[in-house]
């Protein structure tokens, strides 16, 4: 008799005890929302791309590791990985996933889901690419940042013209494998060409051994000089890209200021920091419950022109003064 009632006063004081708990000590803790972050490049070359986009996420008041968890993947320079990649993170339980820095994965990106929210960087026009219906009204479950890349190839070969205003003949380096990118870039550039009444010979490359001849073939054409179109495998190869253009004596201007700091003579386009830290912001509405219909795409305006003096003195090119005053930065 003894023996039971002691047992039902054990119970009861751990029923009391129990009782007593807060609520958010008996109740199980909600698992923090996980982004996908599927990144066009590798991990070491997004230093401070990453840092724009944790940025635009502690915008909106999220912090990785506190309130908010990201699963990273790296195409590295290669988009028929994306897939793959893309499979992986929606296996992860993702609530949203931001593919910045290249328009052929967010292309990619949005074949393998209708459902999970998309947030893109993209150099194309996202409707003519078919990522979304609108600018102001994407509709679906995509949206993102335009960054106005393949828009200013025309003004990049302007820039190149304005440096050898004798010369008739320049190059355009595009990747055909993919069309939607490459196809946009000719069509501006070639309009600008026959505006400025200049002859301008498409290039193409699709991996590491077709630079080297296609820079070769760029140098056997006399070309004043090569703009080179938007594209991942470029990004990723922006050192090798300077350094063929000292070895092939062949001026170049690209859209990023990373390619004139590794030895490149010109950049011209958006900043890719903004881009990145709008990429974040939207992630993080989207994590608070916004949707990518009703979030319109947003476009950079900032727009950069970096010279590097010291390539150009061993390309023996003259920067004009008109051109030297309306530069960001000087790179010596």
């Amino acid at each position: 008799m003894y023996f039971g009632r002691l047992k039902r006063r054990e119970f009861i004081t751990l029923l009391g005890g129990a009782a007593s708990l807060p609520v958010a000590a008996r109740a199980q803790q909600p698992a923090m929302p996980v982004i996908g972050f599927l990144g066009s490049e590798s991990s070491t070359r997004s230093v401070n791309d990453l840092r724009a986009f944790h940025q635009g996420l502690r915008e909106t008041g999220y912090v990785e590791g506190r309130n908010v968890a990201i699963e990273y993947r790296w195409a590295d320079g290669q988009n028929d990985r994306v897939p793959a990649l893309m499979a992986d993170l929606m296996r992860h339980q993702v609530s949203v996933i931001a593919v910045p820095g290249s328009t052929p994965a967010a292309i990619a990106a949005k074949a393998e889901t209708t459902t999970i929210p998309i947030v893109f960087i993209v150099a194309a026009d996202p409707v003519q690419v078919g990522l979304v219906a609108s600018l102001n009204r994407p509709g679906g479950n995509l949206t993102g940042v335009v960054t106005l890349n393949v828009e200013m190839a025309p003004k990049r070969l302007e820039l190149l013209h304005e440096l050898f205003p004798h010369r008739t003949s320049f190059g355009l380096l595009v990747n055909p494998t993919h069309p939607a990118l490459a196809e946009a870039v000719v069509k501006g550039a070639q309009a600008e060409a026959r505006t400025l009444g200049i002859e301008l010979h498409i290039l193409h490359a699709s991996s590491d051994s077709d630079l080297d001849a296609a820079l070769a073939t760029a140098a056997r054409l006399q070309a004043a000089g090569l703009v080179v179109g938007p594209d991942v495998l470029f990004n990723s190869r922006i050192e090798q890209l300077a350094a063929l253009s000292i070895s092939h004596a062949l001026p170049m201007v690209y859209q990023w200021r990373e390619f004139v700091a590794a030895g490149g003579l010109l950049s011209y386009g958006s900043n890719l920091s903004d881009a990145y830290r709008l990429c974040g912001v939207y992630t993080g509405r989207i994590l608070k419950g916004d949707k990518p219909a009703d979030l319109p795409v947003q476009q950079t305006t900032r727009i950069e022109l970096f010279i590097n003096l010291k390539t150009a003195k061993a390309l023996g090119v003259t920067i004009p003064l008109s051109l030297l005053g309306r530069a960001d930065e000087l790179i010596e």
